[in-house]
């Protein structure tokens, strides 16, 4: 077998004068007839820097200049008497005459500017796996280009020599050449260069990478809401492939301009980085002196929606999901009955003004909050459940966190969150108990966040597939999604950390994964495995290209996607950065 048999595919179908069928591959062609007479940005940039699966061939023919230039003074000789004599049809002679003017710029610029008259072709060829697919491809091609002042026909029954045009030999037949030849000067070249690679420069933003296509740098404000949908994010990729950097290099940048940034960190990564940022580190576990207590209702917890109580009941069904297991909706009743007594008996009901205390201190407009230790914990809940016969199951697995190995999380809350950056170390809580402290620090940070809305904050969750993945439940990834979905009109962003792709998108069909995709206006992908590719794939648009480009990128490096622009970029640090995430400061 020569190596020409192993390229050529092992058949093609081209009976239908619509499309080309190829190893199971439908290729539909588009011919670019015309543009507009002058552009001033590059003329295909809206298509090259879609995630559309399409090739782009464009053929550029010199022509002689001195053969040119004799032609068109022969042209606009003629031309200059037909202008002169002709008075019968007005139209016919303004049509005339816009061409003898560009006839006369052609000539001039060739003769003066020394310029070079080309013909130029250009052709699309848009393919996908199945011809629905193609079609709705084919439109949305057609839109952007008409979008941008480009005329494109469909070259049905030329659908061959398209595909041969678009592949690399060169091969531009006469079939098609007539329907797409336009005249362009050599300044108008430029306006055709197709590698070209979108970047991002904010003011008031933040450094981001270097753009590994033309080296510019991409400063990005995430949370410019005049310019982006939201400020949240998403940063997948393998083990070792720099995400934890890059998320850690965001941490610093973004302290050293004041934003108040919370980061749950199962796995112990920001340790060296919260102390040498001064930062607050509450780590929580059997070891620890720090308490979180998950019952706690804060006054900033007040929902829009709800009330006070009625909001924490809420958020305490996906907890209770998490510690006891899944339950019906008859269970989750009597265990909400329960809850709601054990709050009465802290003098806690449906009104929000038993959240209060009685006491108004006189220097102050309203009264004053319920302190943390008069707020019910779990024992008080464990000691409700083993009272009656229909909950004594759920009491016993209750039990570790009131008198066994999680009995840290039956204490009244001992912090006070003073500080711009709070990290949450969950890391002692272990592989099986982890989502416990994430889900209680979520929460916590979801209020901080909620305090005022002028400032910015960034919620940072690291290993987020464990809180909206097959190990957590709907009421948890819905809490998770809600606050995606709203911290924008707090001034906040959520960051979404995770290797885990699959698992990901493991719980309820990955609706909740995608959800969370969709409501995040930047998306950092580093490098990625073929299993994790092939599941991104199903919940977002992805081109062929990039999946070839995630597969490949070397650690640092990262395919970001910020809106509708695609950004191959790189990581870059300063000698001084490197050292405060990574070392120390004496």
């Amino acid at each position: 077998m020569f190596i020409k048999d192993k390229l050529s595919p092992s058949y093609i179908n081209s009976l239908n004068p619509r499309y080309l069928e190829v190893d199971k591959s439908f290729y539909g062609g588009l011919i670019i007839v015309d543009y507009y007479r002058e552009y001033t940005d590059i003329i295909l940039k809206s298509i090259v820097s879609s995630n559309i699966n399409l090739n782009l061939s464009i053929f550029y023919e010199k022509l002689d200049t001195y053969k040119t230039i004799k032609e068109l003074t022969y042209y606009i000789g003629n031309t200059a008497v037909n202008i002169k004599d002709g008075n019968e049809n007005r139209e016919d002679i303004d049509i005339v005459a816009y061409s003898y003017n560009d006839a006369k710029f052609i000539r001039r610029e060739m003769q003066i500017n020394n310029q070079d008259l080309y013909y130029l072709y250009m052709y699309i060829d848009v393919f996908s796996e199945s011809e629905k697919e193609l079609e709705y491809l084919l439109n949305k091609v057609e839109g952007i280009l008409q979008s941008n002042g480009i005329l494109c026909k469909r070259a049905n029954f030329r659908q061959e020599q398209l595909f041969k045009a678009c592949l690399p030999i060169m091969e531009n037949s006469k079939e098609i050449k007539n329907s797409s030849r336009r005249n362009v000067l050599t300044d108008g070249l430029s306006a055709t260069y197709p590698f070209i690679s979108s970047t991002i420069f904010d003011e008031s933003g933040i450094l981001f990478g270097i753009n590994r296509y033309n080296n510019s740098l991409i400063m990005i404000d995430k949370f410019n809401k005049q310019k982006y949908k939201n400020a949240n994010m998403c940063i997948f990729g393998t083990s070792g492939a720099g995400k934890s950097f890059f998320t850690k290099i965001m941490i610093l940048r973004y302290r050293m301009i004041g934003v108040e940034q919370y980061v749950i960190d199962p796995e112990r990564e920001y340790i060296n980085l919260c102390n040498n940022l001064d930062g607050l580190l509450i780590k929580i576990g059997p070891s620890s002196n720090v308490y979180v207590n998950v019952l706690d209702i804060r006054e900033e917890s007040i929902e829009e929606e709800s009330g006070y109580l009625q909001a924490k009941l809420a958020k305490l069904k996906g907890f209770f999901k998490l510690a006891i297991g899944e339950m019906d909706e008859e269970e989750w009743a009597i265990l909400e009955e329960k809850l709601i007594d054990t709050y009465k008996d802290k003098g806690i009901t449906f009104d929000d003004t038993s959240l209060y205390q009685n006491n108004i201190d006189k220097f102050c407009i309203k009264p004053i909050f319920k302190d943390m230790d008069q707020m019910p914990i779990l024992e008080d809940v464990y000691n409700k459940l083993i009272e009656d016969e229909k909950t004594k199951k759920m009491a016993i697995k209750l039990k570790p966190f009131v008198s066994g190995y999680l009995s840290y999380l039956n204490k009244h809350t001992n912090i006070i969150l003073d500080n711009k950056l709070i990290i949450a170390d969950i890391y002692e809580l272990g592989e099986d108990n982890i989502q416990y402290g994430m889900f209680i620090f979520a929460e916590l940070f979801w209020n901080k966040v909620k305090i005022d809305r002028n400032k910015n904050k960034s919620i940072y969750m690291d290993e987020i597939w464990r809180l909206i993945g097959i190990t957590s439940n709907r009421e948890v990834a819905t809490f998770i999604y809600k606050i995606f979905k709203t911290i924008r009109k707090y001034g906040g962003s959520s960051v979404a950390i995770t290797q885990d792709i699959s698992d990901l998108f493991s719980l309820d069909d990955g609706n909740f994964g995608k959800s969370i995709l969709n409501n995040s206006n930047i998306k950092c992908f580093f490098s990625l495995e073929e299993d994790n590719i092939f599941t991104l794939e199903k919940f977002m648009n992805i081109s062929e290209k990039e999946k070839i480009e995630i597969k490949s990128l070397k650690k640092g490096e990262n395919l970001m996607f910020v809106g509708d622009n695609h950004i191959f970029s790189k990581v870059e640090v300063s000698t001084d950065e490197s050292y405060i995430i990574e070392g120390g400061i004496n």
